[in-house]
This record gives structure tokens, sequence and C-alpha cells, in this order.
């Protein structure tokens, strides 16, 4: 039998902290699903530890990364991923588990994307350095409140999208975690249904980021400028999403 959604987690260096992480999603997720681990090299501690978890609750699939970084990461597991519903989910999340049943269900009911948000009512960001937290929250504000982006928080990572989202719009991004915001504002000028839950963030405890913000910056601008030319000459469209050259 399919999986309801696949959940791809990319992975550097995680070691035991991936076994904490897997047994929240054990614990917390009702929806049939399979985790698609992605890692970059045979010798990531985080493939050891795997070998330790033995619940059967859900698929566990290691999927080797084809391309470069956590970019290529995510691509490789979108990729290999089968279900109707895809989410990158983050291998240091030990909270928003329980949001998972609320993102499909709205996928369920027509969503092709559905954002979990920091900024909206329930949710919630602790614990980031200052200058990360200022650039995201000033770049969540004019997307939304300005460019009309239907999400409050249109650069988080953490999403689920729609195999039609996958399989309609071409990504162009090429590193880090870019191709989020790429499928969003893409997604918006397609005129396909967005919906949003909110979720709690907090400054990982173990390993290291690969949030590279100086070296991101440039490449998350384009998509900042394209949210706000498709709300500035009216591009969004209504007609019927088949149409990708509007990508």
């Amino acid at each position: 039998m399919s999986p309801a959604v696949d959940l791809v987690i990319p992975v550097y260096r995680e070691g035991d902290a991936i076994l904490e992480i897997l047994d929240h999603l054990r614990a917390t997720v009702k929806t049939r699903f399979r985790a698609l681990i992605c890692y970059d090299m045979e010798e990531d501690p985080t493939l050891a530890a795997l070998k330790r978890f033995t619940h059967q609750s859900f698929e566990l699939i290691p999927v080797k990364n084809e391309g470069k970084g956590v970019h290529g990461a995510i691509m490789t597991g979108f990729k290999k991923s089968e279900a109707a519903a895809v989410i990158v989910y983050p291998a240091d999340d030990n909270r928003n588990g329980v949001i998972i049943d609320e993102l499909v269900r709205q996928f369920e009911a027509g969503c092709d994307l559905v954002a979990p948000s920091r900024f909206m009512k329930g949710g919630c960001m602790k614990g980031c350095r200052f200058a990360k937290a200022a650039l995201v929250r000033t770049a969540a504000f004019l997307l939304h409140h300005i460019a009309r982006v239907p999400t409050h928080d249109p650069t988080n990572g953490f999403r689920l999208f729609s195999r039609r989202v996958l399989s309609l719009i071409k990504v162009e991004s090429t590193e880090g975690f870019a191709f989020s915001i790429e499928y969003l504002v893409k997604a918006h000028r397609l005129g396909l249904k967005i919906g949003e839950v909110p979720a709690s963030w907090f400054e990982r405890k173990h390993g290291k980021s690969r949030f590279k913000i100086l070296r991101w910056a440039p490449i998350y601008l384009r998509w900042f400028f394209y949210a706000f030319a498709t709300t500035v000459f009216c591009l969004r469209s209504t007609r019927n999403v088949a149409c990708e050259a509007s990508c």
C-alpha cells in the first residue's frame, strides 16, 4: 500500500540525534508515511544510528544524495518519493510532528502547497540569532503583507508539496532551501491553492545548521522580486494550471 505522504529529511552528521526525531514522528504522526533519510556520504554517522531504529510503524529509507549539498539531497528525495504529497521535514525538529496530520488534511482538502508558519497566530520562533531573525521576519512581512503571498512564513524550508507542484513547476534554484520559496511564489503565480498551519521553531541543539544566510541571500532575493512582480503586474493566474510556461 502506497504511503499517504513521504517525509524527505535531509541529514548531515546527525548521529544518534536522528533517533529522537524518528521517535517523535512515530509518537505523533497518525497519517501513514515513509521517512526518506537523504544523506551525502556513506561515512555519515547518521546511517549507523538508523540501524538501531527498529520500530516497524513506518518505512525508513536511506537515500544517497545524487547532487550537491542540502539542495541536492532534497531534490534526490523528491525524485525517490512516491506519495501524492511530500513534506520536507527538518532533521532537528522534535516538536512539529504534531502538525503533520493537519498538513496532510489541508492537502486532501485541495491545497497543493501547505506552509507551516512561525509567524501566524499559534506559531513561534525562539533562539534564533538576531541578524537572521530580523532578516527572516522582515522578508516574511513584506512578502505576505505587500506582495500578498498567502502565507505568513514564505521562507520556511519545512513545507508540504503536492505531486502536482513537483511535476508542474521546474526548479531553477541550485543551492540551499531556495527551492522552497521558489515553489511557493511560482505556485502563487499559477493560482494554486496554498494553505498554512502554525508551527514552532527553536534553534537546534545538536549538529550544525546548514542555513548559510549570506551565501544564499542573493538567491532568495530573486524569488522575493518574483513574488512582487506577480502582485505589481497582476501576473497571478486563475487559468488552468497546465500553463507550465508561466513559470
